[in-house]
């Protein structure tokens, strides 16, 4: 079969700002977020070419969602990485930060300040390119019909991708959010005075529209680019809306129709491109190819031979690539002069192969990349996670050292030559039971190096560099958007709520014998469900967003989490406070599986003290204030807990009269 390009060739020539400027008249002030307005005074569509533009846009922008810097930081985060923290899987690791939000979240986090710093979060972010892509969106929706020449399906084809992008966002922005402005029309001059319109209301208008989307989008399979939505990633996104309005059976289906007809199927055998299942340097850390290993690589994430990918986030052309550096922003700080070796040395040295002092069997750097720790895997995400019957089932390939996929920080190895351990495993405590790392939040946690490692091209050009941290310059970081693990995953989530247990156990043993593990489940309740989530689809997922739909299925369902609560439909979002009882499902988990609101007065890295904590109405972020001032003619709704929540505030709770309302300037 002949290799399929990806949407952001350099052949295609639909991507760049200078294509939207000359062929649709937009100026580069289109492409800058202005959320509330959505004003678009001289945008005409009047070409196919002009609707190509922006559709490659809408595309592109997908990626942002995992990849994007803010200014300088692109070193320090990625967006992605604010989901994990705000649930149980991930901390803020970056211990000489100080002062910032993740110290207090509970008391910090507000409507005008802490939701936007580079260094550590993005929810600013995720509110202006979330309504950043809806404008796109609009455009699309909104001049189609004026595009002369377009046959009917080729007409629906554009709509329904639009459709999908619109939906995408709402998805995001109500299980971040909740209720938020609807906005589906681009107008003539600013508007000012929107309302909120109900979250459930919102993503029902996105069911609608997705539905229609699975009807006119062909398949990937009869499609020339890769990175373009597709028939399959609309039918992907029904299933998650249909979770999302409680229609637990059309869920089923369609995530029935993705598994057993759409030509889809689990990968199961190590497959695509043998040099990359292999690019470590083996003598310092040996992978054995597997299927987990290969499924990871960016190389194979978008190849014919892939047939577990439903879509893929192309991030490899030097046209459009991104800097994506995992490796530096996941991985633990192993060369800081806080982890030293027992005899009071620096544990391990940050060696270019350059240095006199290198050795190339005990070549940390390229083998795990340069970490700083930005973000850390909780004790619950690196050990009782993968506690299945009793047992850390160290068989799963996704938690498997012995494969080369995962890494504990006692398979290191000292490499400072001035030192008598040179070449012996790290150890956490000396003989005498004294510490031998000051600061174990940042500098010492284990880590899934398959899902973290990104080869780093530019690095392994220059012998000199001591900075390997992923996707640079002529690296593959190519991304998963959906692919069908998550499927099966959602589908046992459908089952689970129907009560179908024994059909959602199969389902998630299904995604277990997969991954080689040694323990099933005999029968599953909801967290082993979102357990599998979490060892699946680490930095995939949208975990706090996830968490949060998950949250509200159980209180419409009525099925008990792993505690036995049940939650009400109508109190599970309204609650705030910091100690262990009631909450959402979202807040259970923290509470159980993290640090948040377990460390008293804090817990001390030798640098900081970090408190840790989080409130049970931070289920969902606080509107931007931002967004409510520039709304000046109106009320927008804010988030219960927050400052400015007022019930008594107009909300639509009917999506068509909020689209006929978007008309009253």
């Amino acid at each position: 079969m002949k290799p399929k390009k990806y949407i952001y060739n350099a052949a295609l020539g639909i991507v760049a700002a200078a294509s939207l400027t000359t062929v649709t008249g937009c100026s580069e002030d289109f492409l800058d977020p202005d959320p509330l307005s959505m004003f678009s005074p001289d945008n005409t569509y009047s070409t196919e070419s002009g609707l190509q533009s922006t559709l490659a846009m809408c595309d592109r922008h997908l990626r942002l969602y995992y990849t994007h810097y803010d200014g300088g930081k692109c070193n320090i985060s990625v967006p992605i990485m604010t989901e994990y923290l705000f649930s149980e899987l991930g901390l803020y690791g970056k211990t000489d930060a100080g002062g910032g939000l993740w110290d207090d979240i509970a008391y910090k986090l507000s409507p005008t300040g802490g939701m936007q710093d580079g260094d550590s979060n993005r929810m600013q972010f995720y509110w202006d390119e979330g309504y950043n892509g809806i404008k796109y969106a609009n455009s699309i929706i909104n001049y189609i019909d004026g595009v002369d020449g377009l046959d009917e399906k080729t007409r629906n084809e554009y709509k329904g991708r639009a459709y999908f992008h619109r939906a995408f966002r709402y998805y995001i922005l109500c299980w971040q959010w909740g209720d938020v402005p609807l906005v589906t029309k681009l107008l003539d001059v600013p508007k000012q005075n929107y309302s909120t319109t109900s979250r459930d209301q919102i993503l029902r208008m996105c069911t609608e529209e997705v539905e229609k989307a699975v009807q006119w989008v062909p398949s990937q399979k009869d499609m020339e680019y890769y990175g373009m939505v597709n028939k399959e990633a609309c039918r992907h996104l029904l299933a998650k809306l249909y979770l999302s309005i409680g229609e637990f059976k059309k869920a089923e289906a369609q995530c029935d129709t993705l598994i057993n007809y759409s030509g889809l199927a689990l990968m199961t055998e190590p497959f695509g491109d043998a040099s990359a299942a292999n690019s470590l340097e083996p003598q310092t850390w040996n992978v054995t190819r597997n299927v987990i290993w290969d499924l990871h690589r960016p190389e194979n994430k978008m190849v014919p031979a892939n047939t577990e990918t439903i879509m893929g986030l192309p991030n490899c052309t030097e046209q459009s690539r991104i800097d994506f550096l995992l490796m530096r922003i996941f991985g633990p700080m192993w060369n800081d002069t806080r982890l030293t070796t027992p005899d009071g040395m620096q544990a391990v040295l940050n060696l270019a192969r350059s240095d006199s002092r290198y050795d190339q069997t005990l070549d940390a750097l390229r083998a795990f990349g340069r970490g700083i720790g930005t973000m850390r895997p909780t004790y619950f995400a690196q050990h009782a996670l993968w506690n299945v019957n009793g047992v850390e089932d160290n068989d799963d390939y996704r938690h498997n050292s012995q494969v080369g996929n995962w890494v504990h920080m006692e398979d290191i190895k000292y490499n400072n030559p001035s030192s008598a351990y040179h070449g012996q495993n790290l150890r956490l405590y000396k003989e005498d039971g004294s510490i031998l790392c000051t600061d174990t939040i940042r500098d010492w946690f284990d880590f899934p190096l398959y899902k973290i490692y990104l080869k780093d091209a530019s690095a392994e050009n220059i012998a000199g560099s001591t900075q390997f941290n992923g996707c640079t310059n002529g690296s593959n970081g190519n991304w998963y958007l959906f692919r069908l693990a998550e499927t099966y995953l959602m589908r046992a989530e459908a089952r689970l709520y129907q009560g179908n247990t024994a059909g959602a156990t199969e389902d998630v043993n299904t995604i277990r014998n997969r991954a080689h593990c040694s323990q099933l489940y005999s029968t599953v309740n909801i967290g082993d469900i979102v357990n599998e989530r979490a060892r699946e689809l680490f930095l995939e997922e949208f975990r706090k967003v996830e968490l949060t739909r998950i949250s509200y299925d159980l209180a419409l369902s009525g099925v008990p989490d792993e505690w036995g609560n049940v939650y009400d439909v109508n109190t599970w979002d309204k609650q705030e406070g910091t100690d262990k009882n009631n909450g959402s499902y979202w807040y259970q988990r923290i509470v159980h599986y993290s640090l948040y609101n377990n460390v008293g007065e804090g817990i001390s890295s030798g640098v900081a003290t970090l408190k840790y904590t989080m409130d049970k109405c931070n289920v969902f972020w606080p509107i931007p204030n931002s967004a409510i001032t520039a709304n000046n003619k109106g009320q927008l709704w804010q988030n219960y807990g927050y400052d400015g929540y007022d019930p008594s505030i107009k909300k639509w709770e009917d999506w068509h009269e909020a689209v006929a309302d978007e008309d009253r300037i």
